[in-house]
């Protein structure tokens, strides 16, 4: 049988898309990685998702076996609705022009003759090298093509238009000058008007910058196109500055993104991919007529809230980068979904869509109000604003007691799924909810502390919370397949991939067989952890939730190998640079809040932050005992700024929190607590 079982789970792996092999490296700075153009296999192709306020754009790409460059843009405008309005209403439109064709240089077409590199910084940017031979004489064209130009071209979004931009600049690489012929050049789409809301919706596609240019031996010449959409009946096409668009996406990158929240390890894959990270769930926010709303992506899911995605994964995480945008949405989120608060406690929507006007309510309860009291929780105590606090709390209170009555006689939550929806059976009560709902309410104690509730709820809360920790210990308790874990249900006999929650939330009584079966072969492949048990399916989100709960455990050293593993393959392996949704469904999608997810496992596992008030937290370090120091700096939670260090020094870590000219220091053993940390 064991035997069996093994032969199963190599099947199981040989299924899925290798990653291992490493395309990529990364610049020094840790801020740009490059394609190894010879020392990958031809063809490659890959894909890369990237958003601004009003557009999103799945950029298809790919060097073909002659090392030529091509790709496909998917534009996505989410507040250009189709109809049905529903969650995939999205004006989509691909368009794979290439640019290049329509210039001549010296009258002739250029031929492309190979790729020189392929980088990504927020951005990405291609060099590519072109020749041109003989003009016709007497009817026959000479056959010799001389390198001539060398194109740099570099493709990223507006940040707050529905536009996305490429800026071309043609170097002459010949030893005489050339003359370059950029066009005047539209191409103009229109959409049937009886499918879009607001009619008759214009795509198109144009070159800035149009001319004939005599360019020097090493000079350039630099044009742009730009694609974009718009109600053809009420609004008319955009002249954006190209490079004004350009500074702006930098901007972002370096201002919200580079100058907060800054992990420093010794491990160069884990920091770049953290920051790569910090950029994937802060872009794909979307400015829709019901404000700020984040959205996964995916050419799926956009101006539309879900309770896991939003509400659990990446709202909570916002304030700790201090990103304004980001924690803006997440405010708009909560209030959107506490719109559906009744007496009768009717479950929560599925998802809040089309711009906040309609919802789908097709999955039933997924466990939604766990869902939401665990992220609007930790999100207002890490946020510390009072006064977003005292909003939120009806709200959260409601979500407690919704949970509170779905309660079995086990004394564990009732659900009809959790976040899969039925794509693995869940039980009529699952380990994902029960968990959700237990680090819920341990949060309303602290919470309802801070906004001067009687001492009788705060008691109530940490009474429930200590009754439902024991009956998760109680009901899901387990030897399954040989480990001492969790079932994920009652009757649930192979391994699951969410059994690694409890650790994520403090309930570590079965740590070491959990992470056992995680960490096995019938469970971990090089792509991550399978969804279950001799199936063939992986979805990051539960990879990167297990990291954050073997660190938040006290298993550094085993969570760093795995994390050091993931982060290598997803930022230098063949399909770069962000976590990504599952496989095979959505073909490894670089949804955004998966990358939230990424983020949380270094605040939340390897620095172990737990929010203890609205200006006070907690802190678990777990520092690999290979590493002699760490820091996270400019956290922008809690109210505040401030900097953790961590160093080695002997058998012991000394822990520093900087904030502000003040400096608090501690002594303590690997993973021991450091309660009620407050800054001002």
């Amino acid at each position: 049988m064991k035997r069996m079982i093994a032969v199963l789970a190599a099947a199981a792996i040989a299924m899925i898309p290798s990653a291992a092999q490493t395309c990529w490296s990364i610049a020094g700075d840790g801020h740009t990685i490059s394609l190894d153009i010879n020392g990958i296999s031809l063809p490659y192709n890959d894909h890369i998702e990237m958003s601004g306020e009003q557009i999103s754009c799945v950029l298809r790409w790919g060097i073909d076996d002659l090392g030529h460059y091509h790709q496909e843009r998917s534009l996505v405008f989410p507040m250009l609705r189709r109809i049905p309005n529903d969650t995939h209403a999205s004006l989509l439109h691909r368009n794979a022009t290439d640019i290049m064709s329509l210039v001549s240089v010296n009258s002739l077409v250029p031929k492309q003759t190979g790729t020189g590199s392929v980088t990504i910084d927020g951005a990405v940017n291609v060099t590519t090298s072109y020749a041109v031979g003989k003009a016709n004489i007497g009817g026959a064209r000479g056959s010799y093509l001389k390198p001539t130009v060398e194109v740099s071209m570099s493709v990223f979004p507006s940040t707050t238009l529905p536009v996305l931009c490429e800026t071309y600049c043609l170097k002459n690489i010949s030893d005489k000058a050339v003359t370059v012929l950029v066009p005047e050049f539209s191409q103009v789409a229109k959409t049937p008007e009886d499918k879009g809301v607001d009619g008759v919706y214009a795509v198109r596609a144009d070159i800035t910058g149009s001319g004939t240019y005599t360019v020097e031996p090493g000079e350039c010449v630099s044009f742009a196109a730009v694609y974009q959409a718009y109600r053809d009946a009420s609004e008319s096409m955009l002249t954006p500055d190209v490079e004004a668009e350009r500074a702006a996406r930098m901007g972002f990158i370096s201002n919200d993104i580079d100058n907060s929240l800054i992990l420093e390890t010794p491990e160069k894959a884990i920091d770049a991919e953290f920051r790569f990270a910090k950029i994937r769930a802060s872009e794909s926010i979307y400015r829709t007529k019901g404000g700020l709303m984040h959205g996964p992506g995916g050419e799926s899911y956009y101006a539309a809230l879900w309770c896991n995605d939003e509400c659990e994964y990446v709202s909570p995480f916002y304030p700790y980068l201090g990103y304004s945008t980001g924690n803006e949405s997440a405010l708009n989120c909560y209030r959107h979904y506490a719109r559906f608060m009744n007496d009768s406690y009717k479950p929560l929507p599925s998802s809040i869509i089309a711009e906040g006007i309609d919802i789908w309510d097709g999955a039933g309860d997924r466990g939604d109000a766990a869902m939401v009291t665990h992220g609007a929780s930790r999100y207002v105590l890490t946020r510390g604003d009072k006064a977003e606090a005292r909003e939120l709390w009806p709200f959260i209170k409601w979500c407690l007691e919704y949970c509170r009555r779905q309660l079995t006689a086990d004394g564990v939550p009732a659900s009809d799924s959790d976040e899969l929806e039925g794509r693995f059976p869940a039980g009529d009560a699952n380990l994902s909810t029960a968990c959700l709902y237990y680090d819920g309410l341990v949060s309303a104690v602290y919470l309802s502390k801070e906004l001067g509730e009687p001492a009788s709820v705060t008691a109530s809360y940490r009474k429930q919370a200590e009754a439902l920790r024991k009956a998760i210990g109680r009901y899901f308790s387990a030897n399954v397949s040989g480990f001492d874990t969790y079932r994920y249900y009652d009757g649930n006999d192979l391994l699951r991939s969410w059994i690694c929650l409890p650790l994520c939330f403090g309930i570590n009584d079965r740590a070491e067989g959990t992470l056992k079966a995680l960490f096995s072969p019938l469970m971990m492949t090089e792509d991550g952890i399978l969804t279950q048990q001799d199936s063939e399916t992986f979805w990051d989100r539960s990879t990167l939730y297990a990291l954050r709960g073997a660190f938040a455990a006290g298993y550094a050293d085993q969570a760093l190998e795995q994390l050091l593993s993931y982060s290598t393959r997803r930022l230098t392996g063949i399909h770069v640079p962000y976590p990504i949704e599952a496989w095979p469904e959505g073909s490894q999608r670089h949804l955004s809040g998966e990358s939230g997810l990424y983020c949380r496992i270094v605040t939340e596992g390897l620095f172990g932050i737990r929010p203890t008030g609205l200006r006070s937290f907690s802190l678990k370090v777990q520092m690999p005992s290979g590493w002699d120091e760490m820091a996270l700096r400019h956290i922008k939670a809690f109210g505040n700024d401030f900097d953790i260090e961590v160093h080695r020094t002997g058998g012991k870590i000394e822990v520093k929190v900087l904030s502000d000219g003040m400096t608090k220091s501690w002594t303590t053993a690997p993973g021991q607590e450091i309660k009620n940390i407050t800054l001002k």
